[in-house]
């Protein structure tokens, strides 16, 4: 059902009837959409194609969700909404920890599914904006270096590994340094959407991410600091 005129939409789904009711609400809205009933297929359709989004389930036969996220962050950066029954915690961490860009739980709302995928969308196509006041949309903290032209952090002159949610978190407070952020503003300034769309813990669970990944010790940190009752910032 590709539509080279529509942002085309990937559903990964194994149950049938709700693949379905997610097609049809896709193309009421407007979209485009193809469908893979097991992880297998997902994920060559997902390198084949050129889709504007990916909505995943977790639980796919032959290959699960979670296997289908990370082979595809390894070569594409398409907006990833995991689609799962799971209530589990430890699966969303999971989720965000190799590349899923937001999650949601069944049951869900369409209308707010939809909000969710034209936001995602969003920042997909309109990239993080370089800030002329940084020399090349490079930010330099001390002994990090933050390259917007490459999408690049080094830490100490070695690399560090991102998703492209932290990415995107890093440079959103870097390049406001000292300013205070809650949660709410982080989550609609990063992921594009207001708070009550989004999941709040996704933002701790990414500051998280990125205090192991860049401080030191996390007891002490030199880059991630939080103000009580108030929000995260970079200092």
């Amino acid at each position: 059902m590709a539509d080279k005129g529509k942002k085309t939409i990937l559903v990964v789904e194994d149950e049938k009837s709700i693949a379905q009711i997610l097609a049809f609400n896709l193309m009421q809205a407007g979209y485009a959409y193809e469908i893979a009933f097991d992880g297998e297929e997902g994920l060559n359709k997902a390198l084949a194609g050129d889709f504007d989004l990916i909505l995943l389930d977790i639980m796919l036969p032959k290959m699960d969700g979670f296997e289908v996220c990370r082979r595809v962050r390894e070569r594409l950066a398409t907006p990833i909404i995991m689609v799962t029954a799971r209530q589990d915690e430890i699966d969303k961490i999971f989720g965000l920890d190799v590349g899923a860009d937001d999650y949601v739980t069944k049951p869900f709302k369409i209308k707010e599914l939809l909000a969710r995928i034209k936001a995602n969308i969003r920042r997909s196509k309109n990239e993080l904006v370089t800030d002329p006041t940084f020399d090349n949309g490079v930010i330099t903290i001390r002994n990090l270096v933050i390259d917007n032209s490459s999408y690049t952090v080094t830490r100490d002159d070695e690399q560090v590994s991102l998703t492209k949610k932290e990415y995107e978190l890093l440079y959103f407070l870097a390049s406001n340094k000292g300013k205070i952020f809650t949660r709410e503003q982080i989550l609609e300034n990063v992921w594009g959407y207001d708070s009550y769309l989004g999941d709040l813990q996704n933002v701790d669970v990414t500051v998280s991410r990125l205090r192991k990944k860049l401080e030191k010790d996390t007891a002490n940190p030199e880059y991630f600091f939080t103000k009580r009752n108030a929000g995260y910032y970079v200092k």
